[in-house]
């Protein structure tokens, strides 16, 4: 498994933009497909976006295409999520994931997680 801790999120005006860093541990980062989650209050966490592990491909959720942009570095062990125009219903805790083998969008299918960030967007 890997170890990973995020960075990045804050207090965001809506309109505004953030971007997250998660680094990783480990010399295996580059095998893992990549992800990051989200989860509001009161509600389950969610799936935001996937990396494949040489970052040829990437899925996003409905909810965010357009507007955030997933990418990593593998010589730095470290994947970026870029988020632009953001709405007060992005704020949740952000979190990244790691899972070998195949990206997937499903919480259940990812083996190690960070501790997570906070992203607020206020109206």
């Amino acid at each position: 498994q890997v170890q990973l801790v995020e960075s990045g999120g804050g207090l965001v005006q809506a309109g505004g933009s953030l971007r997250l860093s998660c680094a990783a541990s480990g010399r295996t980062f580059s095998s893992y497909a990549m992800g990051w989650f989200r989860q509001a209050p009161g509600k389950e966490r969610e799936f935001v976006a996937v990396i494949s592990w040489g970052g040829g491909s990437t899925y996003y959720a409905d909810s965010v295409k357009g507007r955030f942009t997933i990418s990593r570095d593998n010589a730095k062990n470290t994947v970026y999520l870029q988020m632009n125009s953001l709405k007060p219903e992005d704020t949740a805790v952000y979190y990244c994931a790691a899972k070998r083998g195949w990206a997937t969008s499903h919480v259940a299918d990812f083996e190690s997680w960070g501790q997570g960030t906070q992203v607020t967007v206020s109206s």
